[in-house]
């Protein structure tokens, strides 16, 4: 469980209706139905226009990354790459096989099955890599779901107000409905800006850094499967993917 995430944002909601609550504001005047549907569903729609139905699917089906984030396992890989390095030189590439079998990650085993099979080095690498791209441009495509609601929410928010101050306008000759009425309106705004800010760009960031992290395990799993392939002795090994073990979190950026 990431905690980080659920005290993230309890602190951020929590903390705006506290502070509305503070300067003198009801729960009724903040929660108000017609403005969030319109944003929820006007930036989700805009969502869905834009994106392929599976990707979009894809993208809500990421959210549990957030409350449930993969561990991080780069120096269990490099052990493991070590071992079936050290036992290859050993015994072979068909001492291999028992470590397939238990294989539950398909990149994992497709590498190890081209070591068995005497795929040469450079092509194991190659095909790898390949699919690494394939991969972090798939898992790109569904994080730009959140992204992209990050940001549509803001103006999908003040079309909520303008629709709000219309229905306003209509009642100019009745003057004490005015005030409370231009204060519904904005809340739209509130739930617009609010969102983008507070949970769809903080999910979408979120997603890439474990994204990044997912390509990374595969980078790593492919450098190690490239020097067993190229007979490359353990030293070599650890030396190559010890920059895997000892990053935390990845810097780069797309």
């Amino acid at each position: 469980m990431d905690w980080a995430s659920i005290v993230g944002i309890s602190v951020s909601i929590g903390g705006l209706i506290v502070a509305a609550l503070i300067e003198g504001s009801s729960l009724s005047s903040i929660l108000q139905p017609a403005a969030f549907f319109v944003v929820f569903c006007g930036t989700f729609g805009a969502v869905l226009l834009q994106s392929r139905l599976a990707t979009f699917v894809r993208g809500v089906k990421m959210l549990r990354h957030i409350f449930i984030t993969p561990e991080s396992n780069h120096q269990k890989l490099v052990q493991d790459g070590l071992i079936w390095s050290a036992r290859v030189r050993r015994e072979g590439v068909l001492s291999l096989e028992p470590y397939l079998r238990l294989a539950k990650d398909p990149f994992l085993a497709r590498g190890m099955r081209m070591v068995i099979d005497g795929v040469g080095a450079a092509r194991i690498k190659e095909i790898l890599e390949a699919e690494v791209s394939a991969f972090e441009l798939y898992e790109w495509q569904a994080v730009r779901v959140w992204e992209s609601a990050g940001g549509y929410s803001p103006t999908i928010g003040i079309l909520g107000a303008v629709l709000g101050l219309i229905h306003v306008m209509q009642h100019l000759s009745d003057p004490m409905k005015l005030g409370g009425g231009i204060a519904v309106a904005f809340v739209a705004t509130i739930y617009g800006v609010g969102l983008a800010n507070l949970v769809f760009l903080p999910i979408a960031h979120k997603l890439k850094e474990i994204v990044l992290h997912e390509v990374q395990n595969k980078e790593l799993l492919t450098d190690i499967f490239y020097s067993i392939a190229a007979g490359e002795n353990s030293l070599v090994i650890e030396e190559r993917t010890l920059k895997y073990a000892n990053t935390k979190t990845l810097s780069r950026s797309r």
